[in-house]
């Protein structure tokens, strides 16, 4: 079986009740991860059986299949995507999806640990762009946030993957109290640096050690202070994903915003999200999901596989009920965004 889906099957397009069509797929390899980000987990994670994971064959096979069904970007995330012994076989495999133009974009979202290593073979796999996760510059700040993190071993990281002709943005989580008065510093970095800049509410995912209520800061009161130092102007530009963007006149580099819960992306959400144990979620914030292991492993062939996934599709909502307050201090939803693809 070479992955792709049985020859003659008819690919019905990926479009939601809403009229939505679904392009953007996003696939958690692993649920581990090499730091314990505060806001992503707990300190003590209990992570899954390594049998209760997809193999990277089934992997590819369901990612092909969303491939022939009308996908044209997929992002690999985890966890950590680059800690999943041998990924780059598959991240090789479905690079032919890329040469055959039934794919757009093959990209990943990473801590940045492991690109000294892995980041001339992910451009050489056909990855042209990946997003990393610093929420700080200070080096005490990050290891405090990440509960384990190595600052300096993140930006040589990064400067090996700008070095291997990667482009790349990074993702910052604005987080009350920790880093909300550092982002004027960031912005500066990522415009000599030749970086766009992401920044991110917290979601109200998984149990983690504290109260997310001390951690959220609306991104609104964010870009407010912000447009006192800088001249944010509005961008007609989508990247695929759920930001809104702004240029940064002083440097010319792209700002996003990732708004969750003062400002919802749903109306146009083109997204679903594979965990690494095979189940479609079609809403980050909703527990409605499908099993699609039972489907691949009971059949060689992908007829029951394309089956599962347009039904899946078929129950993707409006739209995500995140919200958090004094009265919500659990998470909207109990799985980590670990298990979730990012």
């Amino acid at each position: 079986m070479d992955g792709d889906c049985a020859t003659g099957t008819a690919h019905t397009k990926l479009v939601d009740p809403f009229g939505r069509h679904v392009k953007y797929l996003r696939v958690s390899v692993t649920d581990r991860c090499d730091l314990r980000c505060q806001y992503c987990m707990a300190e003590d994670m209990t992570f899954l059986p390594k049998a209760e994971l997809l193999t990277l064959e089934e992997l590819d096979r369901v990612c092909s299949a969303f491939v022939h069904k009308g996908v044209k970007k997929i992002r690999l995330t985890g966890g950590e995507p680059l800690v999943r012994k041998d990924v780059l076989t598959l991240v090789r495999r479905l690079g032919r999806h890329l040469r055959s133009g039934e794919l757009d974009e093959l990209t990943l979202t990473t801590n940045g640990t492991q690109l000294t290593k892995y980041a001339k073979p992910l451009f050489d796999a056909g990855v042209r762009r990946i997003n990393v996760s610093v929420d700080t510059l200070n080096a005490e700040k990050f290891h405090a946030i990440t509960r384990r993190g190595d600052l300096d071993q993140v930006l040589a990281g990064i400067k090996a993957a700008k070095d291997a002709g990667l482009g790349i943005k990074i993702n910052a989580v604005a987080l009350k109290g920790d880093n909300e008065h550092e982002f004027d510093d960031l912005i500066r970095w990522c415009g000599d640096s030749g970086y766009d800049l992401t920044l991110i509410e917290t979601m109200p995912m998984g149990e983690i050690d504290g109260d997310r209520t001390d951690q959220y800061l609306p991104l609104s009161l964010v870009r407010a202070r912000l447009a006192e130092k800088w001249t944010l102007t509005d961008l007609d530009f989508n990247s695929g994903g759920p930001a809104r963007y702004v240029r940064v006149e002083e440097t010319g580099r792209k700002l996003g915003f990732i708004t969750p819960l003062s400002h919802n992306f749903c109306e146009s959400c083109n997204r679903v999200r594979l965990t690494c144990t095979g189940t479609l979620y079609m809403c980050l914030g909703q527990n409605d999901a499908a099993d699609l292991r039972f489907p691949m492993r009971v059949s060689k062939d992908d007829e029951l596989l394309e089956a599962a996934i347009d039904e899946a599709i078929g129950r993707k909502p409006k739209g995500h009920d995140f919200i958090i307050d004094r009265r919500h201090k659990g998470p909207a939803v109990s799985r980590h965004m670990s298990v979730t693809g990012g």
